[in-house]
């Protein structure tokens, strides 16, 4: 009886042509071959199970075959070529970069490189998982790589390229793989159960091949397992109950009971999945993944996302015409914010129940929020109106004739409605005469005055309040004198020494020019002394207005670095070492004192 192996290894490619859904890798590299423009480093990149070290093995194998096709393919009947297919090829090494991942076993690769090769042209060294290198090894391989002997050629290959160097990237050439489409998928399984004498379903390939999401070899291994499940027979029902997949029908059924509010047969359904075993996110998953299908099925130009079972295409199509884009949507949404708190509920049952109940009563819920605009994404509100302010007509008060023997009458002009009538007059009463301010033995007359009097009266009586709160001598705005300005400007900074406010100092070396009658300017000689008396801006400012009697006067600080030239030079005080050197002017024997007892100065 012959050993059992895999179909994963079983029908694993030997020459490019037979590698599936990457043809973009394949050509480029049988057009290197065939022109002899190899590189001396490759990197493989791309998903797990798409063929990056089966690529890696055929390229090693055709490089060194003696009689290579035409087409860059190796002929598979050469000395190199048989002692490869054998797995006793002593020009190709392979190593696992997850398990020997140290700077030594680097370093043994390294040395491996300086031999040439017995028999054949290149030496080969293939690196998968090559992300698993330390940062130490990836620096020891640096130099190899970069300039390798003429005979050694590196396949690099790894799932995760994010995770290489950039300067290990920059000394390969790059081939990214994809992955495999769910048609290339089902043609290589039909031609696998072909050779293997397997009944298969086009459908339960199908399945498989989604299942796989893109890895061959995923889906060569589901094969076998359900092959062996089933005993050679590999049909749709087997399929879906040995991969734990829901039927499309029941989402078909759950969707029919949803549209038609059976919230009944909706939970009665439930009941039925779950007796069968499957858990409750699986079906808030399956459901979505429904939802989005006939979602895609509504419009024509995203018809190719649409990745089913081709029995069930066309339902898809006729179903996704009988629900409404808003209702899909909303499904979406609920069933997405369903299944990420599925983990955190405890009774889980009871969460798949409220989402069901939710759905059934959805489209009776979107039929209450509608308006006559469209579907609003909230429940609807009581619209806000605004607050009811009493209408304010405008008053035009005229005075007719206030004398103190009759009172007044005002005329009260009501605008109208239509602009085409003429304007309505009234008359309001009249309010009493108003005692004048000054005359404090008059009092009020106690009939009670009309609102627009009482308010003129309340604006009198405030005015003549603070009336003498001027400041003194302020009324006339006397020009700027520049004398007196001085005498002003040396009296405040008498009044900051006063006080022993640090600003008198900054005062006190500033220069005045006056500019116009209410504009004078501070000129000083740096930022500090102009900050020194910006902070003092407010008392000065109110100073000066009072002493200088001028309200409209106005001053600003600006530096001008000329005056620091023109300052007579202050002197400094003397350091340790001047003062050392003075009294040894003085007194000579200082030094000779220093000289004899070999003392130091500190300085």
């Amino acid at each position: 009886m012959d050993k059992f192996i895999v179909s994963a290894r079983k029908y694993r490619p030997q020459l490019f042509d037979t590698v599936v859904g990457q043809s973009h890798i394949t050509t480029t590299l049988k057009n290197a071959i065939r022109n002899n423009q190899l590189a001396h480093a490759f990197l493989f990149c791309g998903p797990r199970g798409v063929g990056k070290t089966t690529c890696a093995r055929i390229l090693a194998k055709t490089i060194n075959c003696e009689a290579k096709t035409p087409e860059g393919e190796a002929c598979n009947t050469c000395h190199s070529c048989v002692s490869f297919n054998d797995g006793i090829s002593l020009n190709i090494h392979e190593l696992d970069a997850a398990s020997n991942n140290s700077v030594d076993d680097i370093r043994t690769l390294v040395e491996q490189v300086r031999f040439a090769p017995q028999a054949g042209k290149y030496k080969v060294y293939i690196i998968d998982e090559v992300h698993m290198l330390s940062s130490s090894a990836f620096n020891a391989f640096l130099k190899t790589l970069e300039e390798p002997p003429s005979y050694a050629i590196f396949i690099l290959a790894t799932t995760e390229k994010h995770k290489i160097l950039p300067t290990i990237l920059s000394r390969c050439q790059i081939f990214d793989f994809k992955r495999i489409t769910t048609n290339d998928t089902v043609e290589h399984l039909q031609e696998i159960c072909t050779k293997e004498e397997v009944s298969a379903d086009k459908a339960a390939l199908q399945i498989i091949a989604q299942k796989s999401e893109g890895c061959m070899r995923d889906a060569l291994s589901i094969m076998d397992k359900i092959v062996s499940f089933t005993g050679g027979q590999l049909n749709y029902t087997n399929t879906l109950e040995h991969l734990n997949i829901l039927d499309a029908d029941y989402y078909f059924k759950l969707l029919d009971a949803m549209l038609q509010q059976d919230l009944a047969g909706a939970l009665v359904l439930y009941d039925g999945i779950n007796r069968k075993g499957f858990e409750g996110d699986l079906v808030l998953n399956g459901f979505a993944e429904f939802s989005r299908n006939l979602l895609v099925c509504k419009d024509e130009k995203a018809a190719d996302l649409l990745e089913v079972v081709e029995s069930f295409r066309d339902k898809y199509v006729d179903t996704a015409k009988k629900v409404s884009a808003p209702i899909l949507i909303s499904t979406l949404n609920i069933l997405n914010e369903a299944e990420i708190n599925f983990k955190a509920a405890r009774n889980k049952r009871l969460h798949v129940e409220l989402v069901l109940i939710k759905l059934c009563y959805l489209q009776q819920a979107i039929n209450l929020s509608a308006d006559s605009t469209g579907l609003s994404k909230k429940k609807l509100i009581e619209s806000a109106k605004p607050v009811a302010f009493r209408q304010i007509v405008p008053l035009e008060l005229k005075e007719r004739a206030v004398t103190e023997q009759s009172p007044a009458k005002l005329i009260i002009e009501t605008p109208s409605v239509n602009p085409a009538k003429t304007t309505t007059r009234q008359e309001a009463p009249p309010p009493k005469a108003i005692t004048p301010a000054t005359q404090p033995a008059a009092k009020p007359v106690s009939a009670t005055p009309a609102a627009g009097a009482g308010k003129i009266a309340g604006l009198s009586a405030i005015r003549d309040k603070f009336k003498g709160n001027a400041l003194p001598g302020t009324n006339v705005n006397q020009p700027l004198n520049e004398e007196l300005l001085k005498l002003s400007w040396e009296e405040y900074i008498e009044k900051l020494r006063a006080e022993k406010n640090p600003a008198a100092a900054p005062f006190g070396l500033a220069r005045l020019v006056v500019k116009s009658d209410n504009i004078f300017e501070v000129e000083t000689a740096n930022n500090i002394e102009q900050k020194f008396i910006e902070a003092e801006r407010n008392h000065l400012f109110s100073f000066l207005q009072q002493r200088l009697k001028n309200r409209l006067l106005q001053f600003q600080v600006v530096v001008v670095e000329s005056l620091e030239t023109d300052r007579p030079p202050i002197e400094a005080p003397l350091n340790s070492k001047q003062q050392f050197l003075k009294m040894v002017e003085q007194y000579p024997l200082v030094k000779e004192l220093r000289d004899r007892l070999k003392l130091d100065l500190d300085f």
